[in-house]
């Protein structure tokens, strides 16, 4: 089977709409026009024109990142953070992204989401076991430990 081949021109168009549909991380986008078969020079020149005409925004992306994520699949800061350097973000790029959360909605989701947990966990009999598999799934979805290990002490005495 070959490869549908793009023009400079119509490899930028294609990637202004993939660009314009959603919000998009470098890495994305090179990854994307290595998968349309272009080469590194085309590469090279589509990036900033994408960035001059503002279709890419690495802080705009992990701004948007973090409030996705936090809101609609209720991860913790560290998985953001993990994520987000997965895809090649800095440093200073991921905090300013997770000034998007708020301290107050933070420590509320993780609260609602700890109590919602723990009433799934009524087969579990042994506390200890309880509060490892509590612990454990607050862990997994990126929330501190020591905001885990203060909330399982709380939630099953």
């Amino acid at each position: 089977m070959q490869q549908e081949s793009f023009t400079v021109e119509e490899a930028t168009r294609a990637i202004e709409r993939y660009c314009a549909y959603q919000e998009r991380c470098h890495k994305d986008v090179v990854d994307k026009l290595k998968s349309m078969g272009m080469i590194e020079l085309a590469i090279d020149e589509i990036i900033p024109h994408l960035i001059h005409h503002k279709f890419l925004n690495e802080t705009r992306y992990a701004e948007s990142f973090a409030r996705g994520k936090f809101r609609i699949k209720k991860w913790g800061k560290n998985r953001i953070i993990r994520e987000l350097k997965m895809k090649g973000l800095n440093d200073r790029t991921i905090k300013i992204g997770l000034k998007e959360i708020s301290e107050s909605d933070y420590i509320l989701a993780f609260d609602t989401l700890s109590r919602k947990r723990l009433q799934q966990l009524t087969t579990e009999t042994d506390k200890y076991k309880k509060r490892k598999k509590l612990a454990d799934y607050l862990l997994y979805r990126g929330w501190e430990s020591h905001m885990v290990y203060a909330k399982t002490v709380e939630l099953i005495p």
